[in-house]
């Protein structure tokens, strides 16, 4: 598995689990868990996505009995994790209102808190999940960069941020932020040329694109884009999901997809898209159907 440098400091392997799923359905015992990380690792793929509202502030708990159950699993993972995002359920039930919190006690509590339910010391990313139109980011740049100074953070990072919020926040903040994890997909191409992949390519930040399948909408119906996916997947010998990630990996800006699923054999499957080398012409076959016209 390719290994993506974020920083000097950060290494991610590039396919990221996502456990923004580990709650639903009933998999999700200690011993089940355990056998979805360990599927990952046994690929190569290191690197595990959460945040703390994921299964209504559960997900990091579930994740948590299993690094219990097996203490040797923390050892071999790269932990990401998100903040800010307040609504009325599990810790916070009572909120009167879905809001974005990015004030300095917010963030250090819900540290302490993630650390805590995932029974680790150390989180090597910790990303603000939502740009906050209410953020003083004098105050949340100060609390981010207290948290690397701590210890309990490695790295800090955004997710769904546009470049003005991106160079907002990092204006007042002694460490770099090294990523932004946003949606960018066969089914969202808008960051191809709205201004935001360019940004960041720039620079030499390293995406993480949630939701590369479209949230499951580019599996399944029938389309020109779906057409074209299943001819190039004959001609690899994957399936579907696999173009759509490829799509992804091609791109010289090192696109880190973030994948998640519970269901055991996907999993076990998700190294398959690595196979597939995709060729310009066949990059821009996919990207003129999900654009539903020609390049000009």
């Amino acid at each position: 598995m390719e290994r993506v440098a974020l920083s000097e400091k950060l290494e991610f392997s590039r396919l990221i689990y996502g456990m923004w799923r580990l709650a639903d359905g009933e998999a999700s015992s200690p011993k089940e868990v355990e056998a979805k990380i360990q599927a990952c690792l046994d690929q190569g793929i290191t690197t595990f996505d959460q945040a703390d509202i994921y299964g209504e502030y559960i997900a990091e708990s579930i994740m948590g009995a299993a690094l219990k159950s097996n203490p040797a699993l923390a050892k071999q993972m790269e932990i990401i994790t998100k903040c800010n995002i307040v609504v009325d359920a599990g810790r916070h039930s009572g909120t009167r209102v879905k809001h974005y919190d990015t004030s300095r006690d917010h963030i250090l509590s819900s540290v302490d808190w993630s650390l805590k339910e995932m029974g680790v010391d150390h989180i090597h990313l910790l990303l603000i999940h939502r740009p906050d139109p209410f953020m003083d980011h004098h105050v949340t740049g100060a609390a981010l960069d207290e948290l690397v100074t701590s210890g309990k953070i490695g790295s800090v990072g955004v997710s769904n941020f546009r470049p003005w919020d991106w160079d907002l926040l990092q204006s007042t903040m002694k460490n770099r932020l090294v990523t932004n994890q946003i949606e960018i997909s066969l089914k969202e191409i808008t960051p191809f040329a709205n201004g935001d992949l360019a940004f960041h390519q720039r620079q030499g930040h390293r995406l993480m694109a949630w939701s590369p399948l479209g949230g499951g909408d580019l599996m399944t119906g029938s389309s020109a884009l779906t057409t074209i996916m299943d001819q190039l997947a004959v001609t690899y010998r994957v399936d579907r999901a696999s173009i759509a990630v490829a799509f992804l990996l091609a791109h010289p800006a090192k696109i880190l997809p973030v994948l998640g699923t519970n269901n055991l054999k996907r999993i076990e499957a998700i190294s398959d898209t690595l196979k597939v080398k995709l060729d310009r012409q066949d990059w821009f076959q996919l990207y003129q159907a999900a654009l539903g016209h020609e390049v000009a």
